[in-house]
């Protein structure tokens, strides 16, 4: 690690640390257990997701908008808000700075965009 750039092989510890906490967390850890059943694959997946977003890899292949719209009822801004302080401790923890603060950005911009589809599809409904 240059501590500049995100490495790949940094990705799927700081994924796998973060969901450790989201699974113990009392506000999010029910939500995330009603909706992923496969933890393997699910750090697999946001591994490939977050490599896609940092590093242009195109690993991931998937539609976040479509699978977060099935548990729209559950995604709250407060929930939200938590998700981004545990990612934000995790990435301060794991990361260097610059890093950490790149991605912290990226998952702030990301959370608002689903927030706002979700929005969306609730006024459209």
């Amino acid at each position: 690690m240059d501590g500049e750039k995100l490495v790949e092989s940094e990705i799927r510890p700081v994924v796998e640390r973060f969901y450790d906490r989201i699974r113990g967390d009392e506000a999010l850890g029910p939500v995330f257990g009603a909706a992923v059943h496969d933890w393997d694959d699910h750090h697999a997946r946001l591994a490939d997701f977050w490599s896609s977003v940092m590093l242009t890899s195109g690993r991931y292949k998937g539609n976040p908008v479509a699978l977060h719209l099935r548990h729209a009822d559950a995604l709250t801004p407060a929930a939200f808000e938590r998700w981004l302080t545990l990612w934000a401790a995790t990435t301060q923890e794991m990361l260097p700075p610059p890093v950490a603060r790149a991605m912290q950005a990226k998952a702030a911009r990301i959370g608002e965009s689903l927030q706002l589809a979700i929005r969306y599809r609730r006024t459209a409904a």
